[in-house]
């Protein structure tokens, strides 16, 4: 028999016997080229840059934070401090054996000692000890008298102590030396006593620095850095009664943020995924239903991700979360098609699936619409994921409406759970006239307004920290004892040489030097003051040559022998010959090599918590060439506003989109589709006024997730004319979103508490407005 002389029932089993194997058949080729695409690399981007349209100088940015990022990402900084400097070594040295005696000792490696490196480093340095000079000794020996200072090096050479030496005296008859090395030492944090002890606030520190074995973001959500290191301060504070310990790093907070996360996943996320197995249990009594809408999520899913890797070559982490998210509206289809199967027990699978299309396809095609406004914005990370979205849903669907017909072949019975929830909507009441609409959206307005004009947006980064405050406290205390810089806060210099962008630091750091002596900034960081450009090495050589030369033959006529100034090295200090080596630890992340065009390096600044820092900063880089001040802090918080913004305009052109569409479906009855939907929205929106929650990017995403699932609401109970069946799905629907979603607001972490919350409250007004809307039976039919 051909396939035009079937009936037309056999026609149709056909037509969807070819679709289901073309369906299995594209599976199983994305998946073949998935396993391909796996196997030679792990396409998944965590730089958060990414997001963003890729100019020229976003990839210079990009690359700089990066490297700054990765210069501190696996440090691990411990300070032990105590008014007893004795007690402090003990307590340093109990601190690392216990640490190197832990069976979890592998985690962290002991970096060289502040003492150790200083020694290397005075040695590499002692050669161009004539060319390395402050400005206030520079400034000195081109005003002082040569006898004068003759007099100083005779003290220095004759007196009890003799001074601070960090080299011969002959070599050093000024000690200029000690002085360099002193305001080195206080601008890269390095213990200065002779102990190697750091003074600071009243105490000695002991600067203990470790490195993680393994990256700080391959974490299990187990806390096994911090265990290590309490295991180690218990024993140094057996050593110390009044030891403070403070500890910092990248990965301790990324291990702050796994073990939190873990511990979320396993409350709130396996108890929202039993209590909506239960509830799906308690509607069809069966665990068909779940397996199959299980496997409709994981097809969908699997397809988005899939696609936009084939599509983008690579897809964001943030992505995933948010498309994963996106595509749980999915599961709506399944739990509609279960529902009209218990439903209706002896009806056709091939007439029921025919009957339930329409509503499914506009279902689908509304949802879709809401999620492809996001990819009318030039941003790759929107773009990334409207697709991710739309195909997730597109998949979930497909596999629902060509596979379950065949697959789900038994009979559902009914159960008294569902039979009680299907009813309970002859018990909520409908708004009979236009006038009681009418008097329902003026109430909304009276409890939404309010709250509105309440609602305060904040964008600040900052307001989204969710690592441990004693973590914080610690982090910000260690920043101040050792004068480290914000990495969030820096110049970019950028040069044709790399003596170019050292002059250029130098003209800079001539101004952060003057700011920070009048206290208006905190410290800097350069790569100039470890390796001046060589036109300043040059004429400080000079100087010092001529005025020490004058200074040694006034000392030798006074002590009656010939003193010889020794020589030193005859070329001046190279950049990169200093960078190969351990030397240049403290400063090597600063130096960016060749970028481009041009050779980069950043200067770090400290604002110092004064108010007007700032604006300081930002002035100090007006009218000096290639010198650009950026503050990464500020330019994610504009980030976020200007998404935030954005995805605000991209809702309400979602839901315009929307609403033509039902209106070509539904004609005079669109509204009564839209208009649970729009008004839970205002009323989320009102409450989060009222409870004081501030408006963040992570609430409007939440919004656009709501527009796509409350539809769906509307569609169902119109479409089917308010059928039992249809208020059951959009009740065992609605309340497993709630349950899966809404409980995130329970989290620590502030963007996924932003984003549940607004669920928690839009999933429930929708759910418990959409039934208000329906019409009447004999209103309810459409063309």
């Amino acid at each position: 028999m051909t396939e035009l002389s079937m009936p037309p029932m056999r026609r149709w089993r056909w037509l969807w016997g070819v679709l289901a194997w073309l369906w299995l058949a594209c599976l199983l080729a994305l998946g073949y080229s998935q396993w391909r695409i796996w196997q030679v690399q792990t396409p998944v981007d965590t730089d958060i840059l990414a997001l963003l349209p890729q100019a020229a100088e976003d990839r210079l940015l990009a690359d700089v934070t990066r490297r700054i990022a990765d210069a501190n990402a696996r440090q691990v900084v411990v300070l032990l401090g105590s008014a007893d400097p004795a007690q402090v070594t003990a307590a340093a040295s109990a601190f690392a054996g216990q640490l190197a005696a832990d069976a979890e000792a592998g985690l962290l490696q002991p970096q060289a000692s502040a003492e150790g490196w200083f020694e290397a480093a005075r040695s590499h340095y002692a050669p161009y000890r004539d060319r390395l000079l402050t400005d206030a000794q520079r400034s000195e020996l081109e005003q002082a008298d040569p006898q004068q200072l003759a007099m100083q090096a005779l003290e220095r050479l004759y007196g009890p102590m003799g001074g601070l030496r960090l080299t011969d005296w002959q070599a050093d008859p000024l000690g200029l030396w000690p002085a360099w090395w002193q305001q080195r030492a206080a601008g890269a944090g390095i213990a200065s006593s002779e102990d190697g002890l750091l003074q600071a606030d009243g105490r000695f520190w002991s600067v203990l620095q470790f490195q993680t074995t393994d990256s700080a973001f391959k974490l299990d959500g187990e806390d096994r850095l911090a265990s290590l290191l309490a295991r180690a301060g218990q024993a140094a504070h057996a050593q110390a009664a009044d030891l403070e310990l403070l500890q910092a790093g990248v990965p301790l907070h990324a291990e702050a943020a796994a073990v939190q996360a873990n511990n979320e996943i396993n409350t709130i996320g396996w108890g929202s995924l039993a209590a909506v197995l239960l509830l799906v249990w308690l509607a069809f009594g069966s665990l068909r239903p779940i397996l199959l809408v299980a496997s409709s999520l994981l097809v969908g899913c699997a397809v988005a991700l899939a696609v936009t890797v084939l599509v983008f070559g690579k897809i964001h982490v943030l992505t995933l979360v948010f498309g994963a998210s996106l595509v749980g509206v999915a599961e709506d289809y399944g739990i509609h098609w279960f529902a009209s199967r218990q439903a209706q027990p002896g009806q056709s699978r091939w007439s029921l699936l025919r009957q339930l299309l329409p509503g499914l396809w506009l279902a689908l095609v509304t949802s879709a619409l809401a999620y492809l406004a996001l990819a009318l914005a030039p941003f790759p990370g929107l773009r990334q994921m409207a697709l991710f979205s739309v195909v997730g849903l597109s998949a979930a669907f497909i596999t629902v409406i060509v596979w379950f017909p065949w697959i789900d072949r038994a009979q559902l019975r009914g159960t008294g759970f569902a039979r009680w929830l299907g009813s309970s909507l002859d018990r909520v009441p409908r708004l009979p006239s236009r006038r009681a609409v009418l008097l329902f959206c003026v109430l909304v307005a009276l409890v939404a307004g309010p709250g509105m004009l309440r609602l305060q947006a904040d964008d600040n980064l900052r307001s989204l920290q969710s690592s441990p405050p004693q973590l914080v406290a610690d982090q910000r205390r260690i920043s101040q004892l050792l004068a480290l810089p914000s990495p969030a806060q820096f110049y970019l210099v950028q040069g044709d040489s790399t003596a170019q962008v050292l002059e250029r630091e130098q003209a800079l750091t001539r101004r952060l030097r003057q700011l920070a002596g009048q206290a208006r900034i905190g410290s800097y960081r350069a790569v100039s003051d470890w390796v001046p450009s060589p036109a300043r090495q040059q004429a400080d050589a000079a100087l010092t040559a001529r005025v020490e030369t004058q200074v040694l033959a006034a000392v030798s006529a006074v002590a009656g022998e010939s003193l010889q100034r020794p020589g030193f090295a005859s070329d001046a200090l190279q950049l990169e010959a200093v960078l190969a080596t351990p030397v240049a630890q403290p400063f090597a992340a600063l130096w960016l090599g060749r970028v481009g065009a041009a050779y980069s390096s950043v200067v770090m600044v400290d604002d110092g918590g004064h108010p007007d820092a700032l604006t300081q900063l930002e002035q100090a880089a007006a009218g000096l060439a290639g010198v650009r001040w950026i503050d990464r802090t500020a330019d994610f918080s504009a980030l976020l506003a200007h998404y935030r913004q954005l995805m605000t305009w991209l809702l309400l052109v979602g839901a315009g989109l929307v609403f033509a569409v039902l209106g070509w479906r539904y004609r005079g009855q669109a509204w009564r589709v839209f208009a649970p939907t729009a008004l839970a929205v205002l009323l989320t929106i009102g409450l989060l006024g009222w409870l004081g929650q501030p408006l963040q990017l992570f609430n409007v995403l939440a919004l656009m997730l709501l527009m796509g699932m409350g539809i769906d609401y509307g569609i169902f109970l119109v479409e089917h004319n308010g059928d039992h069946s249809a208020w059951l799905a959009v009740c065992v629907g609605a309340a497993s979103t709630w349950l899966s979603f809404g409980l995130l607001g329970l989290s620590a972490t502030p963007a996924l508490s932003a984003f549940g919350l607004t669920l928690l409250l839009g999933i429930a007004l929708v759910w418990i407005i959409s039934p208000l809307f329906r019409p009447a039976p004999v209103e309810a039919g459409h063309g």
